[in-house]
């Protein structure tokens, strides 16, 4: 009992911790969040290792590093500013440098030439010259630095006989710290899609079920085909579930048929075997002996056992038609997706089992596919189990609603609550399906200018890391209604599924596509694993 409980804590304690990585992971994938942790990181080192430097080697002054400090927060707290230039870093705190041994060579020689240099102090005349000098450099070069005003403070409490050394201590200084920032900035910063986001190069395996509505499947076919067509490596595979082992090993049977009818070294005109029974593999039972009764019985029993044979043959026909039927309008759809985008597609034919939902899954992970396609399916306004399920697994989904069979995507919007994994993913599938004539347009709801400001910062982090036709739009209404009023003019909306959400927070806020049931536009559901 006591090692069960065990169990139970051990188990308890791995949920905590997978819940807590997660959560710090979700938390990283923001560019604010990535900053701070960044300058937590980065300014203690980078001043630590000039302290350490200037232990070793006199002429590095430690009155530089209050602006250094100062100016290496700002470098790393704001990357994309105008003013986060190294040069401008550089030459700014190296400016304010010189400025300050001017400003000691005026009061050496000509404010108090009778003094010894020495024994000049900092006086205000002086610190305002300095500062004023300071002004004028950096908005004549436009090397305007916040720190290049107090370096030229700080220079004045130098040496006189150690200004040299001083402006070259702040030039060196402030090279190694721009020389930093700019490694992280090119390698990991303007990179950081490639290492915070998992849909970068991924969801180029797609895997799209076959079921009952063949319009709206084959609309996901070919979405499915456009979003592998993407990448290099990109391939579709058509899978037919069917509820029967005999009615897979058919079609299997005439599928590898008609491959071999294709091949020319291969016999013509040989039926494949369908494994269906017809008439001419049914027993007749004949009667035995007797009078006229018996023969009357037998003659009965014959017609009765006849009249079964033709019902089940002409049953093994219609199901025989219906297979052919089936198959060629896989085939048929296979070569249209390898034709038109050019991307290797594949027929699966698979039994469901006890559980549709759980075939799909195990079939997708046998056939290396990363991402199901799956046609959107509602049973009294609500998702079928089946398609509830597949946005339980492991496995990324994208759940498709078709409006009137479109299979071409030019404009697309793209609603995001927050920045994160799905909403790249999402804003990736956008772009993969726009190509380079459409328009993506990432959006959020706002209800307050407050909040609006934050969302326009949140939208320019999120794009930025793309490459492609991207607009942002911050619209000051409800979701409902900015779906409603948008979707007449675009192609396609790509909105979350809200599954990193608590059930309680769902319960609160449903989904947006729960509240989205009728609009004139093709929705995505995107559930990100």
């Amino acid at each position: 009992m006591f090692d069960r409980f065990l169990e139970e804590e051990g188990r308890g304690f791995r949920r905590f911790k997978r819940r807590l990585l997660r959560r710090g992971r979700r938390r990283l994938e923001e560019t604010a969040t990535l900053v701070h942790v960044s300058v937590l990181l980065f300014v203690p080192l980078l001043i630590g290792l000039l302290t350490y430097l200037s232990t070793r080697w006199e002429h590095l002054s430690f009155f530089l590093f209050p602006p250094l400090a100062a100016g290496t927060y700002a470098l790393f707290a704001h990357p994309e500013s105008k003013r986060s230039s190294p040069i401008r870093f550089v030459t700014g705190l190296t400016a304010g440098a010189v400025c300050a041994w001017v400003a000691v060579g005026v009061a050496v020689w000509i404010v108090y030439p009778d003094l010894p240099p020495t024994s000049i102090e900092v006086d205000a005349p002086g610190a305002a010259f300095a500062i004023f000098l300071t002004g004028v450099v950096t908005w004549a070069f436009d090397i305007e630095e916040a720190a290049a005003f107090s370096t030229a403070l700080l220079g004045l409490l130098v040496d006189p006989t150690r200004q040299f050394s001083f402006v070259v201590s702040v030039f060196l200084g402030s090279s190694l710290v721009a020389v930093a920032f700019t490694v992280w900035r090119n390698l990991f910063y303007e990179r950081r899609a490639q290492y915070l986001y998992e849909s970068t190069e991924g969801d180029d395996h797609v895997l799209v079920p076959v079921r009952d509505e063949r319009e709206s499947a084959e609309a996901t076919a070919i979405l499915g085909g456009r979003l592998a067509a993407a990448h290099e490596a990109g391939k579709v595979v058509l899978l037919d579930v069917v509820e029967e082992d005999r009615t897979a090993n058919a079609k299997r049977a005439l599928r590898r048929a008609k491959a071999d009818r294709l091949d020319p070294d291969s016999a013509s005109g040989i039926e494949p075997d369908l494994g269906i029974e017809g008439a001419s593999g049914a027993s007749v039972a004949g009667a035995g002996s007797g009078g006229g009764g018996g023969r009357g019985g037998g003659r009965e029993g014959e017609t009765k056992t006849e009249t079964e044979t033709e019902t089940k043959s002409e049953r093994n026909e219609e199901e025989k038609s219906a297979i052919v039927a089936t198959v060629t309008e896989l085939e048929r759809l296979a070569t249209r997706i390898e034709s038109e985008l050019e991307v290797p597609c594949q027929v699966i034919v698979a039994t469901s089992g006890s559980s549709p939902a759980e075939t799909v899954r195990q079939t997708a992970t046998e056939a290396n596919c990363d991402l199901i396609a799956v046609p959107y399916e509602a049973e009294n306004g609500d998702l079928t189990p089946f398609v509830t399920r597949l946005l339980r697994s492991n496995v990324d989904v994208l759940v498709h609603r078709s409006h009137a069979g479109r299979t071409d995507w030019r404009r697309i919007v793209v609603p995001v609550r927050r920045a994160g994994d799905t909403a790249h993913n999402m804003i990736d599938f956008g772009l993969r399906l726009a190509g380079s004539t459409g328009r993506v347009s990432v959006a959020h709801c706002a209800d307050s200018e407050r909040r609006r400001r934050v969302a326009d910062t949140m939208l320019a982090n999120l794009v930025e890391t793309f490459d492609g036709t991207l607009e942002t739009r911050v619209a000051n209404s409800s979701i409902e209604r900015f779906l409603r009023r948008v979707a007449p003019a675009n192609d396609l909306l790509i909105v979350g599924a809200s599954r990193d959400r608590s059930a309680a927070s769902r319960l609160v806020s449903p989904p947006t596509f729960e509240r989205t049931d009728e609009l004139d536009a093709d929705v995505a559901i995107v559930d990100r694993r």
